[in-house]
């Protein structure tokens, strides 16, 4: 089973060609820039058929994979630029297919609102909610699907019902009222069966597919929870975040619809997961860790009932709301089995018999397995990345430390498999975001690559990141090039401090977010770092307010005004005007349809740097978005970014390539 499966996923990725050949000498760029075999992979309820994303060059596509004899025996294949983002079996033969788009390989794919639906055989495949729903025609006044420029998101896809699903609706523009419409996956036929109070709501129902949460924010971005009994039922605020001073996010309900489920933000600390009953207005505590938020829920097995958590801290772990029950029983099984691996159930058949598993670490990308929860047998089904070995992976450690104002900082440090003696030169490399994002010790491909050339990498999760509950994010607010980037300064000497780098050689690199804190690292601290190097990033922050996807929304110019602060204030920690304190070579990339960070910030910055004599290479690719796609684009990039940090830190590089086509 396990060979056929891997025939059949490599079918669908040949789809887009080869992925290259390896390297003749040096380190083996190909080994990092080979793409995951697939992205997603779900059992179907009745348990007869595997559905997985794959990703390809510039597209994400979706195979079904037959159990009885490893074919495949349907494929959705998007357009360039389109992604199946995320699918949901919604019957024992039918995938809801929900499409995005992305510009770049660190974009976030955004979502189209669109929903394809397509039989596990591959028939009947069709669009069923989205702006390219196409009308029957003027000949005929049967039109099933509903013409109209919205977004549609699953919330529940009723396993009580076959035929229908629960999907909200955003209409085409700024800052909407969602509501709620009952889908037929068959017809598209939609019917409307709630409207939200309140703007960009998204919605949670029970276990009868009714609709009880709406929680939402306007232009303000202040955020609120409402409730509602029943259908027709008006609806009641629960948590207004402008008089509580923090969120509150309905996760789902016990089996009898009795008790609500709420994740609520803490004035310190992480969040907490509380039972809430409306009836009473009681709340009870159930889940706190002491250090990270909860990452992702439990569900028993064949339900969406909550029962548990996942949190990824130095070490990931599970926490159950009954730590007797047997889901719990079930989860200390596998952990044990697993030897310390986190362990995670992603899908399972409708009766719970048959659950897909997956394990992963810092070292292993991550394996699948079939688990049978009667017979308690545990088969092989796929590894993420067949090529790379744990045993040989760079090894990932956690580290915490205090900041100099006191505050606790959480990060990881990846080391060099086979380190020569004495100690390492390091890179330092501050995470993209930067808010709500994080860093969590799972298999990183840039930092088990520039690891195998030779280096150290640090990772800190500065304040402002997100995963240590809400005062850890709030205190990066407005701290853009202050105290953020005394984060990483600290964490950089921590590191130096504690032996794990050759303070002499040390260069910090980062994307986005993070090649803005490279050039304020190099700014404020011309002394800690031998080069610098920005892919994609931001460097001149007024530009943020007038260009850039950002800032066309009213929620987005709130969210830029109050996490990063007001354009005349920025300019002053804008490294495109601190340009003159850089004493170190530069290398920067960046792409020509970037809508995140304009290429416009990197010609800027290269010109700040050549008018005041620092060293800078660049590369450009006009084609390229928020992130390098195609693969010999991305095989040039890393192989000048290996070359580009050897000279100063003295690492392996890659083998000569032919250069892309900019």
């Amino acid at each position: 089973m396990r060979y056929s499966t891997w025939a059949a996923l490599a079918v669908v990725a040949l789809l887009c060609g080869p992925v290259g050949q390896s390297a003749a000498a040096g380190l083996d760029l190909e080994h990092y820039l080979k793409r995951d075999t697939f992205t997603d992979i779900k059992l179907s309820p009745g348990g007869d058929y595997y559905a997985a994303t794959v990703p390809m060059e510039d597209r994400t596509a979706l195979a079904i994979i037959s159990r009885a004899n490893g074919k495949v025996s349907g494929t959705f294949v998007p357009p360039r630029n389109n992604h199946a983002s995320n699918f949901y079996w919604v019957s024992n033969d039918r995938l809801l297919i929900g499409l995005a788009e992305k510009f770049g390989s660190l974009d976030q794919p955004q979502p189209t609102g669109e929903l394809y639906a397509m039989n596990a055989n591959g028939g009947r495949g069709e669009l069923l909610v989205g702006y390219r729903v196409e009308s029957k025609g003027p000949g005929t006044r049967i039109q099933p699907k509903k013409v109209e420029s919205v977004a549609a998101y699953l919330i529940d896809s009723m396993p009580q019902d076959e035929r229908n699903v629960l999907v909200s609706i955003w209409p085409f523009f700024e800052d909407p009222y969602t509501r709620v419409d009952r889908l037929d996956i068959a017809s598209g036929r939609r019917q409307t069966v709630a409207r939200s109070p309140v703007r960009r709501a998204e919605f949670t129902s029970d276990p009868n597919g009714q609709i009880r949460f709406a929680h939402g924010a306007g232009s303000d971005n202040v955020n609120k929870l409402y409730y509602r009994d029943a259908i027709g039922d008006s609806w009641k605020l629960v948590n207004d975040e402008a008089d509580t001073g923090h969120i509150e996010v309905a996760l789902g309900f016990s089996e009898d619809a009795k008790t609500a489920y709420l994740q609520v933000e803490q004035a310190s600390g992480p969040d907490a997961i509380v039972s809430w009953d409306p009836a009473t207005g009681a709340r009870s505590p159930l889940l706190r860790d002491p250090v990270v938020d909860p990452d992702r829920l439990i569900y028993r097995p064949g339900t969406r009932i909550p029962v548990g958590a996942l949190y990824l801290g130095d070490t990931p772990r599970t926490r159950f709301f009954d730590e007797s029950s047997a889901d719990a029983r079930l989860y200390r099984s596998l952990e044990h089995a697993f030897g310390g691996d986190a362990v995670f159930i992603t899908s399972s058949t409708r009766d719970g018999r048959q659950v897909l598993v997956e394990a992963w670490s810092g070292r292993n990308p991550g394996d699948f397995y079939i688990f049978d929860t009667v017979a308690k047998k545990a088969d092989h089904l796929i590894s993420r990345s067949v090529w790379v070995d744990p045993e040989a992976a760079a090894k990932v450690q956690p580290f915490a430390f205090k900041a100099r104002d006191g505050m606790e900082l959480h990060g990881y440090l990846t080391l060099p498999p086979a380190a020569a003696a004495g100690k390492p030169p390091m890179v330092v490399m501050p995470h993209g975001g930067p808010f709500g994002v994080f860093d969590q010790g799972d298999y990183d491909v840039e930092a088990q690559m520039l690891a195998s050339a030779g280096y150290a990498v640090l990772q800190v999760n500065f304040r402002g990141s997100g995963h240590y509950g809400r005062a850890y994010q709030q205190a990066g607010a407005r701290q853009w090039g202050g105290r953020m980037q005394d984060d990483v300064t600290d964490a950089t000497r921590w590191a130096i401090n504690e032996g794990h780098a050759d303070a002499s050689k040390i260069c910090i690199y980062g994307a986005s977010y993070g090649a803005y804190s490279t050039l304020m690292g190099v700014v404020r601290e011309p002394g800690l770092y031998r080069c610098a190097a920005g892919y994609v990033g931001v460097y001149d922050l007024p530009m943020m307010h007038t260009t850039g996807d950002i800032q066309r929304s009213g929620s987005g110019s709130t969210y830029l005004k109050e996490w990063q602060g007001n354009p005349k204030d920025v300019a002053e920690v804008s490294p495109v005007n601190l340009a003159d304190r850089i004493k170190v070579p530069v290398f920067l990339a960046a792409g020509g349809e970037d809508e995140r960070a304009p290429i416009l910030h990197t010609k800027r910055m290269e010109a700040a740097l050549q008018k005041a004599g620092v060293p800078v290479e660049s590369l450009y690719y006009s084609t390229e978005g928020h992130g390098f796609y195609t693969d010999p684009h991305r095989r040039e990039y890393y192989a000048k970014l290996l070359a580009f940090l050897s000279r100063s830190l003295g690492g392996k590089t890659a083998a000569a390539t032919a250069p892309a086509t900019p």
